[in-house]
């Protein structure tokens, strides 16, 4: 599960830094009538249209892919069995002793001195 969890996770963080970058690369709508008129459309990689739709066609299927990586790490993060928050429940338990608790002093103590 741990395995799991990790790849999801780099999936995960893979999709947002891309889907980031797919739309930092896009033109805004103003740019579209300047591309008409044909400044610097026809030089383009994919030509005057064809970078509008491939790079909103990937940004929409890196979007997909991260809203299920976001809904799997939600899962995971779900169904794992729960542990418990305290640290006194996995500490070892120890029996008080059987005779009395207390204990004599110590012969150079000054414990002798103290009024009772």
């Amino acid at each position: 599960m741990e395995l799991l969890h990790t790849i999801v996770l780099t999936l995960h963080i893979i999709a947002g830094i891309s889907v980031i970058g797919f739309v930092l690369l896009q033109h805004g709508k103003g740019a579209d009538m300047g591309a008409a008129f044909g400044s610097g459309a026809s030089g383009s990689l994919f030509g005057a249209t064809g970078s509008a739709n491939f790079l909103s066609r990937a940004t929409a299927v890196l979007a997909a892919v991260f809203f299920l990586t976001s809904l799997t790490l939600s899962y995971i993060a779900t169904s794992s069995p729960r542990v418990s928050g305290s640290v006194m429940d996995s500490a070892p338990v120890q029996k008080a002793p059987a005779g009395p608790a207390q204990t004599p002093p110590a012969p150079d103590s000054k414990a002798k001195d103290i009024p009772k």
